[in-house]
């Protein structure tokens, strides 16, 4: 399940306004890589849509079906909120309205094979 958190106006190339919604996944549990203690973290991302401003704050608490997951793109720059540090990030996160079960994760990975 994913959480509509809040809303924000973007511009498109032709210059009109629409909005788009603010995405956040459930709580997880990360293990930090320089000190091995774990901490709470979500995923977020924004989906577009077609509400006006007065439907979009109505949406903001309610939750959907699917997860936000992690792909691969091209290199961007990021800036740390906290310390204004430029960063260079090469993943993004999308909504997927039908996440993948546990089975179909298990059953359709490759298996390898030992040479004989």
């Amino acid at each position: 399940m994913v959480s509509i958190i809040d809303f924000k106006k973007r511009t498109a190339q032709d210059g009109k306004t629409f909005n788009v919604l603010v995405l956040q996944s459930d709580i997880e549990m990360v293990q930090s890589k320089e000190t091995g203690r774990f901490y709470a973290t979500a995923k977020t991302c924004t989906i577009s849509c077609t509400f006006n401003d007065v439907i979009c704050e109505g949406l903001k608490g309610k939750t959907m079906p699917g997860s936000i997951e992690k792909m691969d793109c091209d290199p961007y720059e990021y800036a740390l909120p906290s310390t204004g540090e430029i960063i260079t990030l090469r993943h993004t996160y999308y909504y997927n309205p039908n996440p993948r079960t546990m089975e179909q994760e298990v059953f359709t990975k490759p298996v390898l094979r030992a040479a004989a």
